[in-house]
C-alpha cells in the first residue's frame, strides 16, 4: 500500500482510478506483478506491444546500440546508422509518394507536425477533421479531435477547424480550396473502432485531390499490422499525402513518424528554416528498436492469422447475449454492452481474473481489446473463456 500511495502522490495521474498493477516484468502476452500474478495483456499497452512484451530481437537491438552511442546531435544534422536504416526500411514498405520520414518522439508529436506541414505546403489555414475522432491531447491534436467533453476545459484551441460527419460522402463538399489538410484516422479507434467504407475513403481522396488539399491518415493505433495489413489504408486502396505512425512502431519504445513525399517535407527546411524541429526525434536507440520491430513484423507475424484469430475471438466473446454489437478489424475490437456500468464491472472482473482489457474514452459503452498480434490460438481460447466468465459473474 505504501508504494501505491507514493505512486499516486508523486506520479501525476490521468484518472482517479488507475489499475495499479505493480509490474515486475513482462514477456510475450503476459505482465507479471511483484507477487508473481500473471496478467494476459489483451490490450498490448493500448496497441503498442504488437509483437508482445520484451521480444528478444528488440532487447538485442537496444543493447547493441547502447554499446555504440546514445544521443549525439539534434534531429537531422548527423548521419547515424540506425536512424538511416529505419527510414530506408519504413519507406520500402510504403507507396512511392510516401518516401520521406520525419522521426519524432510520439504519435501526438507527429500529428502536430502533420498539421503544420499541411499548412506550410498549401499556404492555407483551414483544417478539416471528423466527429468522433481522436488524435492526441496536445493543443493542436486536441483541436482536431472530436470529443468536446475532453476539450472544453482547455479552450481556446486552434482556430479554423471544421468537423464533418465520419463516413458521410455528403459532407465531403465542405472540403474546399480554403482547406489546408483533412485529417482522419483510417480506422477510428477511440470512438469504438469505426470502420469507414471503401467508397467513402475513395471519395475523400478524390475530393482532396480536386481542391488541392492534403490528406492525412492517422494510423498511430491502427497501423503496423493491427488490422491484418501492415498499414490500414491497404484495406481500402487509398493512399494519403501524409501518413502518421506511432505506438507499435517502436517495439515498446516511444516513437512517432511523419511520412510524406520528400518534396513536401523539404518545406520545413526554408521560409522559415527549422520549420519543424525536435531534439530527440530519430534517437539512435529508439530507431534500433523500430528497426527490430519492423523485422519481426515482416518475418514472424502472419497477418492472415491476425484476421483468422481475430475472427475466432470475436465469435467466442460475441456468443454472450449481453454483447449488443461488435466492431472489429484484424485484432482491434470494440464490444458494445448496454451501459458503462456493465462495461466497468466486466473490465474490473477481467482484471481480477488476470486479464487486462480496457474501455474507450469517447465510447464508454464498449470494452476494448487489442492483443499482441503474436497471440496463439490456445491463448485466444483462454482469453475468450475468461471474458465470458467475467460477464457471467458480474450479471
Amino acid at each position: 500500500m505504501e508504494r501505491e500511495r507514493s505512486f499516486i502522490q508523486h506520479t501525476a495521474q490521468t484518472n482517479q482510478q488507475p489499475y495499479l498493477i505493480d509490474v515486475e516484468r513482462a514477456e510475450g502476452l503476459y505482465i507479471y506483478d511483484k507477487s508473481g500474478k500473471a496478467y494476459m495483456d489483451m490490450i498490448a499497452g493500448v496497441a503498442v506491444n504488437n509483437i508482445g512484451h520484451n521480444h528478444p530481437k528488440i532487447i538485442r537491438a537496444l543493447k547493441t546500440q547502447i554499446d555504440k552511442h546514445s544521443h549525439v546531435m539534434v534531429y537531422g544534422e548527423f548521419i547515424q546508422d540506425e536512424p538511416l536504416k529505419f527510414t530506408e526500411k519504413l519507406v520500402s514498405l510504403l507507396p512511392r509518394n510516401l518516401n520521406c520520414v520525419y522521426s519524432v518522439n510520439s504519435g501526438t508529436e507527429a500529428i502536430e507536425a502533420a498539421l503544420k506541414l499541411g499548412k506550410r505546403v498549401t499556404g492555407r489555414t483551414e483544417l478539416v477533421s471528423f466527429r468522433g475522432s481522436y488524435h492526441g491531447s496536445t493543443h493542436g491534436a486536441m483541436s482536431v479531435s472530436g470529443n468536446e467533453a475532453k476539450k472544453q476545459a482547455f479552450r481556446p484551441l486552434l482556430p479554423d477547424i471544421r468537423f464533418i460527419q465520419h463516413n458521410s460522402t455528403a459532407d465531403l463538399n465542405q472540403i474546399s480550396t480554403k482547406t489546408a489538410a483533412v485529417i482522419i484516422e483510417t480506422i477510428q479507434g477511440d470512438a469504438g473502432v469505426r470502420i469507414p467504407t471503401k467508397d467513402f475513403l475513395t471519395e475523400l481522396r478524390k475530393r482532396c485531390t480536386e481542391v488541392g488539399t492534403l490528406l492525412i491518415f492517422d494510423e498511430i493505433q491502427c497501423g503496423m499490422g493491427r488490422t491484418g495489413k501492415i498499414f490500414a489504408f491497404e484495406h481500402f486502396g487509398v493512399v494519403p499525402d501524409i501518413l502518421v505512425l506511432g505506438k507499435a512502431l517502436g517495439g515498446g519504445m516511444p516513437i512517432g513518424a511523419l511520412v510524406s513525399s520528400h518534396e513536401n517535407l523539404w518545406e520545413f527546411t526554408n521560409n522559415p528554416m527549422l520549420g519543424h524541429i525536435t531534439t530527440f526525434g530519430g534517437h539512435p536507440i529508439i530507431s534500433a528498436a523500430a528497426n527490430a520491430f519492423l523485422e519481426v513484423l515482416m518475418s514472424e507475424i502472419d497477418l492472415g492469422e491476425v484476421e483468422r484469430l481475430g475472427a475466432l475471438l470475436e465469435s467466442i466473446v460475441g456468443s454472450d447475449r449481453e454483447i449488443i454489437e461488435i466492431r472489429r478489424i484484424g485484432m482491434l475490437f470494440a464490444f458494445d454492452m448496454v451501459s458503462f456500468e456493465r462495461v466497468e464491472k466486466v473490465v474490473k472482473r477481467c482484471l481480477e481474473k488476470g486479464l487486462i482489457s480496457f474501455w474507450f474514452l469517447s465510447h464508454p459503452y464498449s470494452f476494448r481489446l487489442s492483443p499482441p498480434l503474436s497471440i496463439t490460438e490456445s491463448e485466444i481460447q483462454k482469453a475468450g473463456k475468461i471474458i465470458l466468465e467475467a460477464i457471467s459473474e458480474t450479471r
